[in-house]
């Protein structure tokens, strides 16, 4: 199994005035300096254990690739140092690796060879990686006529057709179908089963927080926050809403959650609750039950125009469902400072058993990004029970009816019961 330790990690450029004072530089017997450091990674300290699967985030320009061409070795730092253990497989810059005039096949034996397998292995192989790239008679051409989406599925057939002690993984996953992707993440997954560490670069948060035990959050070339992928993920998100106030804060809630809260505060949700058919609060709801989601906002300053907007998300933070007032075309115009609003969302809580959460948004328009006045992840945890339906799996209860044509002269069906 393999580890990863980044040690005081940094890398900097050579940035020149003009062209005269890099030449200067070069021939002055003196070696007099002529350029500024330019850091691009500064200051990086973690370490990934045998077996953990962590994700990397931050904007674009953070870093994030930079630093993975550190750990891999495709470049080299200007100060401190990665320790790897075991076998490397990365997949970094889409084709990275591949000869564009070879043919497929051709670039898996010299892609192979570099990931450490011989001729032999690869020969061996051979038809395990061709069946899941699924490129068909490609695999005999030139790499140069691929798609792009063809190039990411070769790379990533080679790159874990042997299981690698460490799987690094850009952004690359990203260019592939949606058939593909899901195909992809299986693989992760079983790869993560069997022991392999994982090292994701993603914008996609429902995968970070479906594979990984932690994440590490990059901005402006340092390493600005680490823990849960939920957490981290939050404050991404809330970051990017704020990214000129800087009006993002987290602070610890009951069962150890990390909420997030970010915003001008012009309004706030001053409650929020679930309530059942008899108008009871309620914290546990059965399967399919009728329930009536109520939030209470207070305006702190006029507001020309008012959108709230919440989504449901479960326990890895996936969402399950979300909308707002203005997808609905029903925002408040002009609300008054002082003003207090109360909404209801009624619905049937057709999810699957398990823990929930419902993030709340108050803003002005159908996104968050735009005038944000209060985005509150975590803003109600609640608990659903399976107590009057037949067991069933996965997270939406879909109960369906059932016909069954057994032969031309019997025809069995079953409905779902008026209560379901």
């Amino acid at each position: 199994m393999g580890s990863i330790i980044v040690s005081n990690l940094g890398k900097a450029y050579k940035k020149y005035p003009n062209h005269w004072a890099r030449l200067s530089e070069w021939i002055s017997p003196f070696r007099k300096q002529r350029h500024e450091l330019k850091w691009v990674l500064k200051d990086i300290n973690f370490q990934v254990a045998p077996g953990e699967a962590v994700g990397i985030i931050g904007i674009n320009g953070a870093g994030k690739s930079t630093l993975l061409k550190l750990i891999t070795g495709t470049a080299q730092p200007t100060i401190g140092g990665v320790a790897t253990s075991g076998r490397v497989a990365a997949m970094l810059e889409l084709g990275m690796g591949f000869h564009a005039d070879f043919t497929g096949r051709e670039n898996i034996f010299m892609s192979g060879q570099l990931l450490g397998m011989s001729a032999e292995e690869i020969t061996e192989l051979m038809p395990q990686i061709e069946a899941f790239a699924e490129i068909g008679e490609y695999l005999d051409q030139p790499v140069r006529v691929y798609s792009s989406g063809m190039q990411m599925r070769l790379a990533f057939s080679v790159a874990t057709a042997k299981r690698p002690d460490i799987l690094i993984v850009d952004e690359a996953l990203s260019v592939g179908d949606a058939y593909f992707q899901h195909k992809s993440f299986d693989r992760i997954r079983q790869l993560r089963d069997s022991g392999t560490t994982l090292l994701i670069v993603s914008h996609d948060k429902t995968a970070i927080q479906a594979v990984c035990d932690r994440a590490i959050l990059l901005d402006a070339g340092r390493l600005a926050k680490e823990g849960e992928p939920e957490a981290i993920m939050d404050f991404y998100n809330a970051m990017l809403a704020e990214r000129e106030n800087r009006t993002v804060r987290q602070e610890e809630i009951a069962h150890g959650k990390i909420q997030t809260v970010s915003g001008s505060g012009e309004a706030t949700v001053t409650d929020i609750a679930l309530f059942n058919e008899q108008g009871e609060r309620v914290e546990a709801v059965d399967v399919g039950s009728a329930i009536t989601l109520r939030i209470k906002v207070k305006a702190q300053a006029s507001i020309p125009r008012l959108v709230l907007g919440y989504m449901i998300k479960d326990r890895l933070g996936q969402p399950m469902y979300g909308t707002n007032t203005a997808l609905k075309e029903m925002p408040m115009e002009n609300v008054q400072a002082g003003e207090e609003l109360v909404y209801s969302f009624a619905f049937p809580l057709n999810l699957g058993p398990g823990s929930y959460s419902i993030a709340t948004s108050l803003s002005s328009s159908e996104t968050h990004l735009v005038n944000n006045y209060e985005w509150r992840d975590l803003a109600l945890v609640f608990t659903v029970m399976n107590l009057s339906r037949e067991e069933f799996a996965g997270c939406t209860w879909l109960d369906p009816a059932i016909d069954i044509q057994r032969s031309a002269s019997a025809t069995v069906k079953k409905t779902a019961s008026a209560s379901a």
